[in-house]
């Protein structure tokens, strides 16, 4: 049996109709020789602090920066995703191959590689199908030219460490500025994902422009 992780409920529904895979389960489509399958976006995240060490649950200027010496990955905590990921589970350990149908690009590349990991799955045999749009044509000839995982690895290596980074530069801020400004109780959210889009807000009211690009 082949399992196709999609990125999204609505393109695995493309994906299953067009493999003939027209059995509705919960969680997935089935027929074929194919499971046609989904990440509802993002199922898997890197573990918190607290994952690491229970302590660090309780914000502190003391315990910055942390760094942990290897990110660890959690299933993220959100409507669904502990449901969907367990379906996704199962298929992919009685599979006798995965193919990785996330969206094309930096942000897709991160999502089938994390859920592999964290599934215990990744001895796998595996490749990548390559999608740019839904056409029946451009499906076909995606699936008719499926490539190895290999081939994105650099790829793959930009998502997880602008992902990492992300992690490091943003939690630790985040942190920092809450505590060191604890005015209000308000929580300060400073990150790679916040600064190149703007202003960063402060609790006295005032805006500082970045002037570093992430």
């Amino acid at each position: 049996m082949r399992v196709v992780l999609a990125e999204k409920p609505s393109v695995a529904r493309e994906l299953a109709s067009f493999l003939g895979a027209t059995q509705r389960h919960d969680g997935y489509y089935e027929g074929r020789g194919y499971q046609v399958t989904w990440a509802l976006g993002h199922l898997v995240t890197l573990k918190e602090p607290q994952d690491y060490e229970p302590a660090l649950k309780q914000w502190s200027l003391e315990t910055l920066p942390f760094v942990p010496e290897r990110f660890g990955l959690k299933p993220l905590d959100k409507k669904g995703a502990g449901k969907q990921l367990a379906v996704v589970r199962r298929l992919f350990r009685t599979a006798d191959e995965l193919i990785a149908a996330t969206d094309a690009g930096r942000e897709g590349e991160l999502i089938f590689p994390y859920i592999v990991e964290l599934t215990g799955c990744a001895g796998k045999p595996a490749r990548r199908l390559w999608l740019n749009s839904l056409t029946r044509e451009a499906i076909r000839a995606a699936f008719g030219c499926l490539r190895p995982l290999s081939d994105y690895d650099a790829l793959y290596a930009a998502a997880r460490c602008r992902n990492e980074a992300d992690w490091v530069v943003g939690l630790n801020a985040t942190r920092y500025y809450t505590v060191r400004y604890r005015a209000g109780g308000l929580l300060w959210s400073v990150g790679v994902e916040t600064l190149p889009r703007g202003h960063v807000d402060y609790s006295c009211g005032r805006s500082v422009k970045p002037t570093t690009s992430f």
